[in-house]
């Protein structure tokens, strides 16, 4: 029997092309007027207040926010919901310190890998930059699958034609005008976000009536709340470190660090950017449990939609790919920007090519190469969840040791490049295999009766913690 969708697929194709196109002509229309190396990398260092408080905000909440935090809070409960709000925002507390610090260090730089490889030898720094690349490309490919798979929920329409045409789409403005095109397209991409949010979210509350309510999931699934729930408290720590560490490789972000035209525009931006993350990714998180309380049959990840559209309202459903495309393209013209402008930066310093190498050209080579990975992968709707995590686990085990890095000056690569591959190892021996079941130390090395009920239901908490942790054991032992 076919699957009656909310509307048809000419009418969400139609939107999906009118949206792109009109993202599109506006980045390129925009672009024009600021042309040269320093407004691609960099936006020639004077973006303002608004525009660079809602890029900040319109690039960090992608599509994943409609499907990520309401799966988490499913099997971590609310405090699953925290730790990924939290996790999600803290990086631009972070940010005001270390957005501070080298930009006084390194006032022309335009990365985080230009400072690294400064720091350290070309070794480490590649390394670095590897990990940075993978982080982002893994995101991108993420954030396209999303918006397919939530246009195929409401309209049936194949996933490859959703990704074909966000992609070509946003590649279009953002190759040409880097990351001035970028912050234009965010800051209306922001409005329009905040619009649909707050229509969804007075929707919400206003028809699921009292079963919006903690009283509900604790009459329902008490668990999600208990305070004696282990899960909750492994779940926030890992979502907390897990999403905080890599959103601290995001070049995206680095790149508005030193887009801001003044530094107490920067801290104000980030400042005002963590307090309205906060909510947004909570409310999301908060659906999911509400969802899973009123019916547990209904798959995790679609908790939001569950809720919003269960009137089987086609308005609605308009509103919802609207706000999906918004959500993608602002965060994917971000990873592509990104993503290129580290191979603009460093990539003399990465092939060593001769001196006549275009490496704009060659940036925008690699991004056409990779984003037809990441089409391949959308096309086919792959469940990257678990690639993603291996991605934070890899970002986790670099995060103190890179930024440990910023306040001390006797750090050096040998030193730090051991705690890494430590902190590495430590963290792929408790990854657990995708059915998270075992992991190469706990049942395939050494046997699961060996391990307490604990360790058995935590693989994936224990893993970013050593991860996290390890190195930062070995730098501080090493100190003294």
């Amino acid at each position: 029997m076919d699957k009656t969708y909310l509307i048809s697929q000419s009418t969400s194709l139609s939107l999906v092309i009118v949206i792109s196109l009109l993202f599109t002509v506006l980045g390129l229309y925009h672009s024009k007027k600021f042309k040269g190396i320093n407004n691609y990398l960099t936006a020639n260092r004077n973006i303002g207040l608004f525009s660079l408080t809602t890029s900040l905000i319109a690039s960090a909440l992608g599509a994943w926010i409609l499907f990520g935090p309401a799966a988490a809070a499913t099997w971590g409960g609310l405090g699953a919901v925290i730790g990924y709000a939290l996790g999600t925002a803290f990086p631009m507390i972070f940010l005001i310190y270390l957005g501070k610090k080298i930009r006084t260090e390194f006032p022309k730089g335009s990365s985080l890998i230009e400072f690294m490889r400064r720091k350290f030898g070309k070794s480490l720094f590649k390394l670095i930059l590897l990990i940075t690349i993978f982080y982002m490309f893994i995101f991108l490919c993420a954030e396209v699958t999303a918006v397919a798979v939530l246009i195929n929920y409401i309209s049936g329409t194949e996933l490859w034609i959703t990704a074909l045409i966000v992609l070509m789409a946003t590649l279009t403005y953002t190759l040409y005008g880097g990351l001035r095109a970028s912050i234009f397209t965010d800051n209306i991409q922001m409005i329009v976000i905040t619009f649909l949010l707050l229509i969804s979210i007075s929707y919400i509350l206003s028809y699921t009536g009292s079963s919006y309510s903690l009283e509900f999931i604790k009459q329902k699934n008490p668990q999600l709340l208990s305070s004696s729930y282990v899960p909750s408290y492994t779940a926030g720590l890992t979502f907390f470190i897990a999403v905080a560490a890599t959103n601290l490789f995001h070049q995206g972000n680095w790149q508005r660090v030193y887009a801001a035209k003044d530094y107490q525009t920067l801290k104000k931006s980030l400042l005002i950017s963590f307090f309205i993350i906060i909510p947004i990714v909570f409310f999301m998180g908060f659906t999911g449990m509400v969802s899973f309380s009123v019916d547990p049959s209904q798959r995790p990840d679609l908790g939001f939609f569950t809720l919003l559209l269960k009137e089987q309202t086609q308005t609605l459903s308009l509103l919802i790919i609207i706000l999906g495309l918004a959500l993608t393209i602002s965060t994917v013209d971000t990873l592509v920007n990104a993503i290129s402008s580290l191979l603009v930066v460093d990539g003399k310093a990465t092939f060593n090519l001769n001196n006549k190498t275009d490496y704009l050209k060659l940036s925008r080579y690699f991004i056409i190469i990779i984003s037809l990975v990441s089409f391949f992968i959308a096309s086919k709707g792959f469940d990257i969840l678990y690639l993603f995590l291996l991605a934070d686990l890899l970002c986790c085990a670099f995060v103190y040791t890179v930024f440990f890095s910023f306040y001390n000056k006797r750090l050096n690569e040998k030193t730090a490049y051991f705690a890494i591959v430590i902190g590495l190892i430590g963290g792929f021996l408790l990854f657990p295999f995708p059915d998270f079941s075992k992991s190469l130390l706990v049942g395939l090395l050494m046997s699961k009766e060996m391990f307490s009920p604990f360790v058995l239901q935590s693989l994936l908490f224990l893993s970013f913690m050593v991860a996290t942790f390890l190195p930062a054991i070995i730098l501080e032992i090493k100190k003294r």
